[in-house]
């Protein structure tokens, strides 16, 4: 989706009519805590798609999808009065995976800590397998002179 100026002024706008449509004219019961969290609409105005997420689990996900499928039309048909173009966008419903993908990441931050702990804590208390300085030292020549003048 392309980002134009006159595609992000109506993407605004759409943004702003679904979210009061939502929270005042939609009356679906399957309807859950829904969030408009983003709308990306194409250069040519033609096509919008409106990214969502809801509070709660898949079985209120699934009723909030079916809910706001049954009322694309009437929402559309807002949308077209309010923004005053010649022609309507088709609107497209997306559940945003953004919630579920920070959830994750919260997971795997919070894995990588713990294990940063385990070896500090392994580090702290380790031994050298041999001596503390594993290198060569070059040996002593007085010595070895010593023992041929004899």
């Amino acid at each position: 989706m392309v980002d134009h100026p006159r595609a992000r002024k109506v993407a605004d706008r759409i943004h702003e009519v679904v979210a009061q449509m939502l929270d005042t004219r939609i009356k679906d019961p399957r309807l859950g805590f829904v969030t408009v969290t983003d709308v990306r609409v194409t250069g040519d105005l033609q096509h919008a798609s409106v990214f969502y997420t809801v509070f709660g689990d898949d079985e209120a996900r699934q009723g909030t999808a079916a809910a706001l499928k049954s009322a694309t039309g009437l929402i559309r048909s807002e949308v077209g009065k309010q923004l005053g173009v010649r022609l309507t966008p088709t609107l497209e419903f997306v559940l945003d995976a953004v919630p579920e993908t920070a959830a994750h990441l919260d997971a795997a931050l919070l894995e990588a800590a713990r294990r940063d702990r385990e070896v500090s804590e392994l580090a702290s208390s380790a031994q050298y397998a041999g001596d503390a300085d594993p290198y060569k030292k070059p040996v002593d020549d007085e010595d070895d002179s010593d023992d041929d003048a004899r």
